[in-house]
């Protein structure tokens, strides 16, 4: 297939491009402690001419181009910033400097695709409207998008629509997916601790209320949450993320406490609730069976990411005029995975699209949140062609 002369139009950027996200790579920051990686945002956007807002939940970043067609209609254009807390391989020339930390999601590429794309549009502002590109802290479980939102992102950067894009490796290069509806799930964090009295392991069993007792018969009635309380036709999710109580140095005492956290995922908010209310009997009924207590915290972190139609319409035409239909799967399974840009769609319609990342000739990759995953500076071009012709597709002149 011939590369779209919008592609081959960005790779002009492209070395910029790959610069910028491997300074970043080599610089990894965590939620909400992006101040090097927003600085280079922010210094980039100005040297294009944007107007820039800094400082928005902490670290966010937003920049405006207007276009010099007629037009009224504006847009948001969210790509992430944070990294993880992730120990990376080594043996790259643009590695991670910071132990303990790397860009295991891709984040350094889709801030340095949107860059791309807002050099682009800077130095071709053939549309109608506005654009405000959104750079988001602590996409990584700490809500920096709901952040952004109750700060006032859409107050005071007004749009009509929102996008967000994410990569994923396993999807081959050129390759675009997307839905209509519930696309990510709700994801939620829980935590159970059983109590009891504790005792000598050895000589003083039967006189301990003993709370690895309740914590073992919980872990596995819990299982019987999506067999058998969530009606088959639905999706949910229920698993153990750690378990702790007693002291290694201590094999014969029996704790007085042991705590355990998970997570729950979910689409619907009947589901959602379901799962809160079966965790709790589960672990409250478990402990009175033993004779010890149950704590229990239920935190909804992220609402399910839903995309409204008309927008993914727009993202799947916008995608398909680069890469052909075929390319295209504008009816993608739901993934149970997570995103806080679920914020911006409660707030304003939008659309959410997957670029495929790669894979390798023997099928194989690495996923993200794994240490050998890296993003491939391959699709930084197509795309930031991608946001380009989406702000074509969404502001045509006129609109």
């Amino acid at each position: 297939m011939t590369e779209h002369p919008l592609v081959t139009a960005l790779r002009a950027h492209e070395a910029e491009m790959i610069d910028i996200r491997h300074q970043i790579h080599r610089n990894p920051e965590v939620g909400f402690e992006e101040t090097r990686t927003a600085a280079l945002v922010a210094e980039k956007l100005r040297a294009f001419g944007l107007e820039v807002t800094e400082g928005i939940a902490k670290t966010g970043v937003v920049a405006t181009l207007k276009g010099r067609q007629p037009g009224q209609r504006a847009i948001g254009l969210r790509a992430d910033l944070d990294a993880l807390h992730i120990q990376e391989v080594p043996g790259r020339a643009y590695g991670s400097t910071v132990p303990g930390k790397m860009h295991a999601c891709g984040h350094d590429g889709h801030t340095a695709m949107l860059l791309g794309a807002a050099r682009y549009l800077s130095e071709n502002p053939d549309f109608g409207g506005t654009v405000n590109f959104i750079f988001q802290p602590a996409e990584e479980g700490l809500g920096g998008g709901r952040q952004m939102v109750e700060e006032g992102l859409f107050e005071k950067f007004p749009v009509d629509a929102v996008y967000g894009m994410h990569n994923i490796p396993g999807v081959p290069v050129g390759h675009f997916r997307t839905r209509t509806g519930p696309f990510l799930a709700a994801s939620d964090s829980w935590e159970v601790s059983f109590h009891g009295t504790g005792g000598h392991g050895g000589a003083g069993a039967h006189l301990a209320t003993d709370p690895t007792l309740p914590t073992a018969q919980f872990i596995m009635a819990m299982q019987t949450i999506v067999s058998r309380s969530v009606p088959a036709i639905e999706t949910a999710v229920v698993s153990v993320g750690s378990i702790m109580g007693g002291d290694p140095g201590s094999p014969n005492i029996i704790p007085s406490k042991v705590t355990i956290t998970g997570t729950a995922r979910s689409y619907k908010p009947r589901i959602r609730d379901l799962l809160e209310t079966r965790l709790t009997e589960l672990a409250q009924s478990q402990a009175a069976a033993f004779g010890c207590t149950a704590e229990v915290i239920y935190n909804r972190r992220y609402p399910p990411l839903i995309t409204h139609a008309e927008q993914t319409n727009l993202s799947i035409a916008a995608a398909s005029d680069l890469v052909g239909a075929a390319q295209v799967d504008g009816n993608v399974q739901p993934v149970t995975g997570s995103e806080d840009f679920s914020f911006m769609l409660e707030a304003k319609p939008g659309g959410f699209i997957i670029i495929g990342n790669g894979v390798a000739a023997d099928g194989s990759f690495h996923n993200v949140h794994t240490p050998g995953y890296d993003f491939n500076d391959d699709i930084l071009a197509l795309g930031a062609a991608y946001w380009v012709k989406l702000v074509h597709t969404e502001l045509a002149v006129g609109t």
